[in-house]
């Protein structure tokens, strides 16, 4: 065998290894192209999900979710991440069929369909109670959504790791004071909140020793304020609308 003909043959050796070769996991979530969808489909929190069907760009985000390594990210990297992953999978579900509207609904779409994240095939119900609330951060019930019109609104733009602490201290703040998901009335002493507040009390408590001490530093009345710090308001919750948050 020539020299020439040598060289060729382990070229063609290692083109093949290659080829053969896992690829890597991916480092991080495309954070431009699901805010270029999120400026595509979403309007004050109104969802389009329309524009997201059979949607190349789309598709490679929820195929990055399965394919990305969060071995070595911090906590911080890990919240952007599963937020952002977690709110992808969400309208994942939507375009697939499924729907949280009804009892069954709820069923399928948190605890029977999964979804490869990091590696892992888990439900959205797994992503948020095992992989995102251990995280010990609060305001992630104002950053996760779950395309329903009395979840937060989705946000019309990604969470980046530069911009988190701003971005979930305004979700929070635009939640909490948002008349048709919370109603405060310091006249009456009577608050009609958000089911989220009950479902996900221990997180609150957990953060500031009570529900109303979490809440009193993000609401803009003032009155309403310093009753919540005196621990004044009586608390009812109002029924949670699992309706879409959009248009299918």
């Amino acid at each position: 065998m020539s020299r020439l003909s040598f060289r060729f043959s382990v070229q063609k050796i290692l083109l093949v290894a290659m080829l053969l070769m896992p690829f890597p996991a991916t480092a991080e979530l495309d954070i431009k192209i699901w805010n270029a969808l999120l400026a595509q489909a979403v309007t004050d929190g109104d969802v389009d999900y329309t524009q997201w069907e059979n949607n190349p760009s789309f598709d490679a985000l929820v195929e990055q979710i399965g394919t990305t390594d969060t071995g070595e990210m911090n906590r911080q990297q890990k919240l952007v991440f599963f937020i952002n992953a977690y709110n992808i999978l969400a309208a994942r579900g939507i375009l697939d069929g499924s729907s949280p509207d009804s009892l069954l609904g709820r069923y399928v779409y948190f605890k029977r369909d999964k979804y490869l994240v990091a590696g892992e095939r888990i439900t959205l119900h797994a992503l948020e109670h095992e992989l995102i609330r251990p995280l010990k951060e609060p305001r992630i019930h104002f950053a996760i959504v779950c395309a329903s019109q009395s979840c937060p609104i989705l946000q019309s733009e990604a969470y980046t790791l530069k911009q988190l602490d701003q971005q979930l201290e305004a979700a929070a703040k635009n939640f909490i004071n948002d008349p048709e998901r919370n109603q405060l009335d310091a006249s009456s002493r009577r608050a009609e909140l958000s089911s989220i507040f009950k479902w996900f009390e221990e997180d609150f408590v957990e953060a500031a020793g009570s529900l109303q001490a979490y809440l009193a530093p993000l609401v803009d009345n003032e009155k309403v304020a310093d009753l919540l710090e005196q621990e004044a308001f009586k608390i009812s919750y109002l029924k949670y609308d699992w309706s879409l948050n959009g248009k299918r």
